[in-house]
């Protein structure tokens, strides 16, 4: 519908506060060694160490919330049609700060490192005579190390914990009218827009206070974190996965060129081998029994948190090919065709396994990463013709066809995880089965508690029956688990054309990428789909002044509509998430003091360009975005 409306009398008209903090620290360190063992032979030696780290920069951790409301609405209209509904509220009376009441809140401890150590010796050898000019060849190592950590405390008091009035000095009346003024819908006067600013500290400051007081309610966690009151962080970490990636590389290729008739022609033929292991371990939480108390309710009693390990492996042979011919002194020919690789991201190949605590008579089920998985494996095809028309200046058209192998998807397997006993599928359960003739779990659970209260694991008492090891066997779990299942093609074109006036230092590019894929998305489709994502057409057009020690460029960039994912926050996994159409414009400007000190400014987005992002429909919307332009000026020096 394009105007929804829903009558709850007393509903909550809720205002968040958020903030998010965090710091990075990078550092790297290096040699490089280049020796010319002959006039002929080269040896270079390069080793590189290089970290990233991001950390919390608050006592509230990297992100936090905290939510305040009015028990005040009564009737909620919502107007679709525009990139930015309109959210339309009758309230019972105005907006008053005495009935604001403090509510729920979410603070996130996140922590994530990552460590790259890399050593390579290569080499590079010429030919005096012959086709072959030369040849390339090295040899690379590489370790990553991948940790990601962290904690939420999460109070879900929805539904308040403070009296009226007891905040209402902590509150500043503030409006959002203006803040989406370029975006379609932005200055809809039905649109709902004064709001309530605080600031963190003071409430929860305020909050803890009346709880300590008992003039607020203490909502009761698990983890109430480090400050316990459930108002802060917690540094006990509930996540924590760690992934060593070992990899190590061979290659070499021959550069090759040579006469066809009175043609110049360039081949260039390599190999490439890659042999990765990897290991991957999860804090998770473990499991020590199963215990059978109800008729189709089994439950997986969980203990500590331990971390499970996973591991994997996968070796590849890369070759490449690139053949280039000079058909005139301005216009060259190219070909090329090559095999290259992407490796799955760290948040699939991530150890951790869990498993949903309600078991059924037949098993359970969970979810865990897959270290075993293989890179996606891309054989690619391009040609272009290159006309240089005058210096610095050419044009070209490219056509591009690219076939990927091991998208990654989701699949079901079969494992007993933990090895867990499970009551139903033992000799007790056997037992029911032939006495009672059925196979109903209540059946037999009811049987067991009434006919062998004496055997080991049966509480007849409490009606608990729990597996026993050696006795029982162990518990199939179902997981969900991340595979290589999924192949598509891409292909496309590309044309460029760059310009230079003589010497005058001014100058144009331009550049359209037109692309298509075998797959796409059916937004009428309910069911789990294979897409790629991130593919859309694309164009640039830049005008660039560059003589002497000055330099600007004036850039506009234009992407059209693509699909960014699938998946939507409180819906699931399948819908769609597409990003609409985008243009830019940005100015950049530079000038040379003397050889070492450049100063510089960036103006980007001068046009105020807005995002959108949407569903199924683009009047679907999820999320709008007016950030305006941003300004960056300084200076760069060089030793």
């Amino acid at each position: 519908p394009r105007i929804y409306t829903e009558n709850l009398p007393g509903s909550d008209y809720s205002m968040g506060g958020g903030l998010d903090a965090w710091k990075t620290r990078n550092g790297a360190t290096g040699i490089n060694l280049l020796w010319d063992a002959t006039d002929q032979l080269t040896v270079e030696f390069d080793y590189h160490d290089s970290t990233a780290e991001r950390s919390p920069n608050s006592r509230f951790g990297d992100s936090a919330l905290l939510s305040t409301a009015a028990f005040t609405r009564d009737r909620t209209t919502g107007y679709f049609g525009h990139e930015l509904p309109v959210l339309e509220l009758t309230l019972r009376n105005p907006l008053s700060p005495d009935d604001m009441i403090v509510t729920g809140s979410v603070f996130q401890n996140n922590f994530a490192k990552m460590g790259i150590d890399q050593t390579r010796l290569s080499g590079h050898y010429d030919f005096d005579v012959g086709v072959v000019e030369s040849i390339d060849f090295g040899i690379q190592l590489t370790e990553v190390n991948n940790r990601s950590a962290g904690s939420v405390v999460q109070r879900d008091a929805w539904g308040g914990v403070t009296e009226r009035g007891a905040i209402s000095d902590l509150l500043t009346l503030d409006s959002a009218a203006d803040a989406f003024d370029e975006i379609p819908g932005g200055d809809d006067g039905r649109r709902q827009s004064d709001f309530y600013r605080f600031d963190m500290a003071e409430l929860v400051a305020r909050t803890e206070a009346l709880m300590a007081s008992g003039d607020a309610t203490t909502f009761m966690l698990t983890d109430m974190g480090d400050c316990g009151t459930g108002l802060c962080t917690s540094s006990r970490f509930t996540s924590d996965r760690r992934t060593v990636e070992e990899s190590a590389a061979l290659h070499a290729q021959a550069n090759l060129a040579w006469m066809w008739g009175s043609t110049p022609v360039g081949l260039r033929v390599g190999l490439r081998y890659e042999d990765t292991d990897v290991t991957s371990e999860a804090l998770s939480p473990a499991y020590s029994a199963i215990n059978w108390i109800a008729g189709n309710e089994l439950t997986a009693v969980q203990s500590a948190p331990a971390f499970t390990e996973l591991s994997g492996s996968y070796d590849l042979l890369l070759p490449s090919i690139d053949f280039r011919v000079d058909l005139t002194d301005d216009i060259v020919l190219r070909f090329s065709t090559s095999d290259t690789m992407t490796r799955p991201n760290y948040g699939d190949i991530q150890g951790g396994q869990t498993i949903n605590s309600l078991v059924r008579i037949d098993g359970g089920t969970g979810n865990r990463g897959n270290p075993g998985l293989l890179p996606f494996e891309s054989a690619n095809y391009d040609l272009s013709f290159e006309w240089y028309y005058q210096d610095n200046s050419y044009a070209a058209v490219g056509y591009f066809f690219k076939d990927v192998d091991n998208f990654i998807g989701s699949a079901s397997v079969v494992e007993n995880t933990f090895d867990l006993p499970h009551p139903g599928l033992g000799p007790l359960a056997d037992e029911a089965r032939a006495a009672t003739g059925s196979s109903d779990s209540g059946l037999l659970y009811t049987w067991i508690l009434e006919n062998r209260a004496d055997a080991a694991g049966v509480d007849a008492a409490n009606g608990v029956i729990s597996g026993v090891a050696g006795r029982d066997p162990s518990s199939p779990f179902n997981l969900t688990v991340p595979v290589n299942i999924e192949k598509a093609t891409m292909k496309g074109w590309e044309l460029v054309v760059q310009h230079n006036f003589g010497d005058t230092g001014f100058g144009v590019i331009g550049n359209v990428t037109i692309v298509d894929a075998d797959v796409g998305y059916d937004n009428f489709s309910l069911a789990q789909q294979f897409v790629l994502t991130g593919l859309s057409d694309s164009a640039n057009l830049i005008a660039f002044y560059d003589k002497d020690d000055i330099s600007v460029r004036l850039a506009y960039n234009w992407r059209d509509d693509f699909l960014a994912g699938t998946g939507q926050n409180n819906v699931g996994s399948g819908p769609p998430t597409y990003v609409g159409a985008y243009q830019q414009l940005d100015l950049s400007a530079s000038y040379w003091l003397n050889e070492n000190m450049q100063l510089y400014v960036d103006a980007l987005n001068i046009n105020n360009a807005t995002t959108h992002v949407f569903g199924r429909d683009w009047m679907q919307t999820l999320f709008a975005g007016q950030a305006g332009p941003r300004y960056n000026f300084g200076f760069r020096y060089k030793l």
